[in-house]
């Protein structure tokens, strides 16, 4: 690692994980219908973890947050028993006599952790119980490190801790961003500009131009008095007022809304009481492309339009451009994943991130609570 001297688990001689109990901090909070997992790219990429952990003699104990208290992890264990032995362990209470009659190579599954009052609130006591079901703590989670909670950084004061494979490689490849070749481009998208207040004052140092897209733009429109009508905004846009004329930061010049049934491309100061904006027009495609194919490193973070409302066009369009692009292309973000692999280029970018909010705090700070953790671990 060159900007953390991290203990990992590439440096763990595979003798020290033969017959012990690994705790595996994962991130499965992945999308589930119907009891099925319904987008696995989170899951592919901590296979191969879970296999050296196993292949080493070691024995598993996942452990992982999904959305809301009452998900279950079940599906996951299912998902996870067409690749190796899965247990899953629906309660606490139950998981050392569990773990007690398993298989040596069987990967246990703890339910969900939002349903432990100590998780979020990081509680002491509740990260020593959690370090009891194990010998060593393994952070496989970015995508969930920027949360300071019990599994996250609890964990690593109890147990000797190291970083997983897919964690080293994010840090390792999101670092790029502080060395960038140039040009350097930003596109982000998406929503909440007031969270995404810190990276963008970071990458305005580091960008040589920085797309605005999606609903984060109905900031800066609101900030310039526009209309926006229905469309989805921040409740507090003040924090866009200082970014409104900067040189670096491009706009989009024209939105495709939809009023009733019908669906317009507007200027975003022409619209009325009545119109939703849901993408990004085709002018503001057209100024993008050119600056994609020009530059060297691209970093991409959102949609540019709404995606779960089927406003796509946008979206793909930029997809297919920066993946043909002869830059240094990473992108993150959940609903950008998405749109990616609808049109199979994930293994068209140079790195396809895990974490959406993780990165952009990574990229922000340089850090995370989740890294400063590791780095406090007594190995």
């Amino acid at each position: 690692m060159e900007n953390f001297n991290l203990p990992l688990l590439s440096d763990l001689p595979t003798e020290e994980l033969t017959g012990r109990q690994v705790i595996l901090r994962l991130d499965l909070n992945v999308p589930i219908t119907a009891g099925k997992v319904r987008d696995d790219f989170r899951l592919k990429k901590i296979l191969p973890t879970i296999n050296y952990l196993r292949q080493a003699g070691a024995r598993v104990m996942a452990i992982s947050h999904l959305g809301r208290e009452e998900e279950s992890l079940q599906p996951v264990a299912d998902y996870f028993k067409n690749f190796f032995p899965t247990e899953f362990i629906p309660t606490r209470a139950v998981a050392a006599e569990l773990v007690a009659a398993a298989p040596a190579n069987t990967v246990l599954l703890l339910e969900n952790l939002r349903r432990e009052t100590g998780e979020e609130t990081n509680d002491p006591n509740f990260a020593g119980e959690l370090a009891k079901l194990g010998d060593l703590f393994v952070n496989e989670a970015f995508a969930s490190s920027h949360r300071a909670h019990a599994s996250i950084v609890g964990l690593p004061h109890h147990l000797p801790s190291f970083a997983g494979f897919v964690f080293a490689d994010e840090i390792k490849n999101l670092s790029r961003v502080f060395q960038p070749a140039r040009p350097f481009t930003v596109i982000l998208g998406g929503a909440k500009f007031e969270t995404k207040l810190p990276v963008v004052k970071k990458l305005i140092s580091l960008a040589d131009q920085l797309f605005i897209y999606g609903a984060l733009a109905h900031a800066f429109f609101k900030e310039l008095g526009y209309e926006l009508g229905e469309s989805l905004v921040d409740h507090n846009t003040a924090p866009a007022r200082p970014f409104l004329y900067h040189p670096k930061i491009i706009l989009p010049v024209d939105v495709r809304v939809k009023n009733g049934e019908q669906v317009f491309i507007k200027r975003p100061e022409h619209l009325i009481p009545t119109d939703n904006i849901l993408d990004v027009g085709l002018v503001s495609i057209e100024k993008l492309l050119p600056v994609i194919a020009e530059s060297r490193f691209i970093l991409w973070n959102g949609p540019l339009g709404n995606f779960e409302q089927g406003f796509k066009g946008s979206t793909e369009t930029a997809a297919k451009f920066i993946s043909g692009s002869n830059a240094t292309t990473i992108v993150g973000g959940g609903d950008t994943i998405a749109a990616i692999r609808v049109l199979n280029l994930l293994d068209q970018f140079d790195f396809v991130s895990t974490g959406g909010g993780a990165m952009l705090d990574f990229i922000a700070n340089g850090t995370l609570p989740g890294i400063e953790a590791l780095l406090l671990t007594k190995t």
